[in-house]
């Protein structure tokens, strides 16, 4: 069973672009709360939820690459 390492690469680089996304999201939705009276409130709070999406979909992209880079051999 070898590694498929362009492969295996791509899925790090899809974690690695996860990681500051997990921190990102609920430091924006926290600041979005602390400033409830800002007319900016929904669309600052709209923008932390999608940031924490697509946090949540690169995490599952990456580690579904890297389990294909491990599991599926020279396919």
């Amino acid at each position: 069973m070898a590694t498929n390492r362009k492969i295996l690469a791509k899925g790090i680089k899809y974690l690695s672009a996860c990681l500051p996304l997990l921190f990102i999201g609920p430091i924006v939705i926290n600041s979005s709360f602390k400033n409830e009276e800002s007319p900016l409130f929904l669309y600052i709070l709209i923008l932390g939820i999608l940031i924490c999406g697509f946090a949540i979909f690169l995490g599952f992209k990456g580690l579904n690459t890297i389990m294909k880079s491990l599991f599926d051999g020279n396919k």
